[in-house]
């Protein structure tokens, strides 16, 4: 039996049908040249001989009916790895299309808690003879980072290497792996830290109200306007995922002096004005996103559990003018980052957690239908690859990260670095974002508007 922390039990307590808590990718693959019709099939057959898995793909939760509830993991000593990676073929024509309309639905169905949390299925048919693999995990084993960073750990940039393990695998000796959970001294440990810290909240809640209130300098929860993705969902997704050049985002960033997380932001706060046009839906106040930072040590090489805080962005979308967006998302980004650099990495997430308090009350019947948004979006950009990858001699060619939908937030933008690509997978309620893929061609009309005003 292994303590589960707070932040890994409460995506276990959030999750409902309408509500899956997992995080899932979708990585396309060109295969090793010469590669037969049967090449899938023979790969899949020799990656399932591989039981040496990682622990955290071992792990489920212990069962709500005892006394730990939700506060434990145990170890499944049954593991079915024929059950966990699965074999699939796209309808014909074999279209990008076809594989985001079976991501989409692989991707609203919650993981069977009495099985550890994850899920690969590995696709193959499509025209152009490429492959995918979409893998999907649930948030209380991994957060985006640490998702990616694991998945990164089993590629490799050596295109003749045919020793890359498989995705519940690792490189590592099995002694040397890191843990997936705390032992109870650690538990302690970390309880206790966390209320000293907070007996030290005070000076930081005075500066949060004096740069909210008085100077204006940071976005707060409860001040977004309401918006037509800030409703209920249920629990059927769209996903919809396109690549962009990331010389061209970076063209952008140094002839306007911002970041290229900055021009990625701008992007989507100009897809966002375009859509809601579109459905006579814009407010007049500017939307405001959520965007998660990362509060792992950039040395750390953990890939497992969460640790994640909580920045607010002001978007600017009731501006016309992309370069007036630009400026309004570079300074509002600065000054939140600036606010979390003069933390520790504990009073970050506390503060993250009051961004995103609001939220625990969704659940509450009418809730979400009469309060106005802690925030309308979120949107994440997280690390990738800078070179480009390989897994036994197949050439990773996108990664499109798929996350998670609560009620009051029926769209979520994530994206990716992939070798000299900017990877964007966007996830929406079914129900409550008609037409989905509207969103990629505005995201490149946004990019294009922003070259048209700064180059």
């Amino acid at each position: 039996m292994q303590l589960m922390p707070v932040t890994d039990s409460m995506f276990l307590a959030l999750e409902t049908r309408e509500h899956p808590m997992h995080v899932g990718g979708l990585a396309l693959f060109t295969p090793p040249p010469d590669t037969g019709p049967d090449y899938l099939k023979s790969l899949r057959k020799e990656l399932l001989t591989d039981s040496d898995v990682r622990d955290v793909f071992r792990l489920r939760p212990a069962t709500p009916l005892s006394t730990r509830g939700f506060l434990s993991w145990v170890e499944d000593t049954e593991l079915d790895l024929d059950y966990h990676f699965r074999h699939s073929a796209l309808p014909r024509p074999g279209r990008v299309r076809e594989l985001l309309e079976v991501t989409s639905r692989w991707h609203s169905t919650p993981l069977d808690r009495h099985r550890p949390l994850w899920e690969i299925h590995l696709v193959e048919g499509l025209a152009d003879g490429r492959f995918a693999v979409y893998t999907k995990v649930h948030h209380a084993l991994m957060d985006g980072v640490s998702a990616l960073r694991h998945l990164q750990s089993v590629l490799t940039d050596d295109p003749d290497a045919r020793d890359c393990p498989p995705f519940w695998g690792s490189r590592e000796p099995r002694r040397n792996r890191e843990r997936p959970g705390p032992h109870l001294s650690t538990w302690l440990r970390n309880g206790r830290r966390a209320l000293e810290e907070l007996a030290g909240m005070a000076p930081l809640a005075a500066r949060v109200a004096r740069e909210a209130f008085r100077e204006h300098r940071l976005t707060l929860p409860l001040r977004a306007p309401r918006t037509m993705f800030n409703v209920p969902v249920g629990g059927a997704r769209r996903f919809a995922a396109q690549s962009w050049e990331l010389e061209r985002l970076g063209a952008v960033a140094s002839a306007a002096g911002v970041s290229r997380n900055d021009v990625a932001l701008a992007m989507c706060s100009a897809a966002l004005r375009a859509y809601l046009l579109d459905h006579d839906a814009l407010p007049d106040v500017p939307l405001v996103a959520m965007v998660p930072v990362s509060l792992r040590p950039r040395v750390s090489e953990a890939t497992t559990g969460n640790r994640t805080g909580a920045l607010l962005c002001d978007l600017g979308t009731h501006l016309p003018d992309p370069a007036d967006r630009l400026a309004v998302i570079r300074r509002s980004m600065a000054n939140g980052k600036r606010l979390f650099g003069d933390l520790s990495p504990w009073q970050a997430l506390l503060l993250s957690a009051l961004n995103v308090a609001p939220f625990a009350a969704a659940p509450l019947p009418g809730y979400v239908t009469h309060t106005r948004p802690a925030f309308n979006i979120v949107i994440s950009n997280v690390p990738g690859p800078r070179s480009h990858l390989y897994w036994n001699g197949a050439r990773l060619d996108g990664l499109y990260p798929a996350s998670v939908l609560l009620d009051g937030l029926a769209l979520n933008i994530t994206m990716t670095t992939s070798g000299d690509t900017l990877d964007i997978g966007i996830t929406g309620c079914r129900r409550r974002v008609p037409h989905l893929q509207r969103l990629l061609a505005h995201l490149e009309d946004g990019l294009k508007s922003l070259e048209h005003a700064v180059l």
